[in-house]
């Protein structure tokens, strides 16, 4: 069994989830199927019971992306919004909650129109503002959720200055890596108790699986976790943890590609004259840039662009584009163009999160740069 303890990222990924099967060698683990485990007597049951409450093939997914993200407890779920559901079930209703107000749509929408009806406290602000997170605070604030870089505006906000305010309240910090990926940034080790993915993004990789994935170090967090993992029951099948755990092998390799890709084009888009702004922690005119570069290795393949011409020309860009494919969703080998405002982040509309009409977010895949370039070029006429 290779020892990970003090063997580099990629080698964690590759190795991650545990050595070759004891019984047949196979170095990639087995898709199990079975609902029901064999007892060596009542109430004794040897590894495993039911599916819900653990599955082999579930349980190599948790294995290898704790190890990713360097925590001792990792819990996988049924999609990204069902484990975000199970943290914000972490703090009762009447206590307080400080969500991002640039978070992802699907993110407020859980928090606003599902927790808060049910009596949980949320307010949206932001978080890049340390004075406005300390002026936000409650005596009932029992959790503040940071998504950085933030989707689709691509905020950085400093992991470790607001964890270290939070943790002054014993508040729980739960970070959203799900745009930088344990690849590029390691939320525990700058201060947070909680990591939380969509592994259908960047985790999973190839379009091909709907999935979500928790970490953490803290064993009181992790038992009430698992807990509402097993009695809420929003668990992955089988399959779906098999292909989040294929492609995670190739996270390091895939981050590197977008990263590079991605910082190309931001800077081509940077001196267009049909853009307006562009939104990338990569550049050193962003606002993040030098907390990004801190506390990431690299700035991830998001960029999210405003169109000089307004939302026409947002809505025609998305539409001229050939190698990048209109349609919601990120982190995946393809390149991805979408418009927030009138898909993803739609829920928002009409409310202090929603997104303006001239932004298009881009997800750079790991094509050859020579086509993404033309492809924007054409676009943007």
């Amino acid at each position: 069994m290779v020892q990970l303890d003090d063997k580099g990222f990629g080698t964690r990924a590759v190795h991650g989830a545990g050595p070759p099967d004891a019984a047949t060698g196979a170095v990639v683990p087995a898709i199990s199927l079975a609902t029901t485990f064999e007892q060596e007597a009542v109430g004794k049951p040897l590894a495993f019971e039911y599916s819900r409450s653990g599955n082999p093939t579930r349980a190599a997914l948790e294995t290898h992306l704790a190890v990713l993200e360097g925590a001792s407890h990792g819990f996988a779920f049924a999609s990204g919004l069902a484990a975000e559901d199970a943290l914000l079930r972490l703090i009762a209703s009447g206590e307080h909650a400080l969500l991002p107000n640039d978070a992802y749509g699907g993110t407020i929408r859980l928090a606003l129109q599902v927790h808060a009806p049910a009596g949980l406290a949320v307010d949206t602000i932001d978080l890049t503002d340390l004075a406005a997170v300390a002026a936000a605070w409650q005596p009932g604030t029992r959790m503040v959720w940071i998504e950085t870089p933030s989707n689709p505006w691509l905020h950085i906000v400093d992991i470790e200055a607001v964890s270290a305010l939070a943790h002054q309240h014993d508040a729980v910090v739960v970070v959203d890596n799900t745009f930088a990926t344990p690849a590029l940034q390691r939320p525990l080790d700058l201060g947070a108790d909680v990591v939380v993915h969509s592994a259908t993004k960047y985790l999973g990789g190839h379009s091909d699986v709907v999935g979500g994935f928790v970490a953490t170090n803290d064993d009181e967090l992790a038992e009430r976790i698992g807990f509402l993992q097993n009695a809420a029951g929003a668990v992955p099948g089988p399959l779906d943890c098999y292909l989040v755990h294929r492609g995670a092998k190739t996270l390091h390799l895939r981050m590197a590609r977008h990263s590079e890709s991605a910082a190309v084009i931001a800077e081509m888009l940077d001196a267009h004259p049909a853009i307006g702004e562009v939104l990338y922690p990569g550049l050193p005119s962003h606002p993040g840039h030098e907390i990004a570069a801190r506390q990431m290795s690299a700035f991830g393949g998001m960029v999210s662009m405003r169109l000089a011409g307004g939302e026409a020309a947002a809505l025609e860009v998305c539409r001229r584009t050939e190698v990048f494919t209109l349609a919601e969703s990120l982190g995946a080998v393809e390149s991805l163009i979408e418009h927030p405002g009138r898909m993803t982040h739609a829920s928002v509309a009409g409310s202090g999160n929603e997104v303006p009409g001239d932004l298009v977010r881009l997800s750079v895949g790991i094509e050859d740069i020579d086509d993404l370039l033309v492809d924007l070029q054409q676009s943007l006429g």
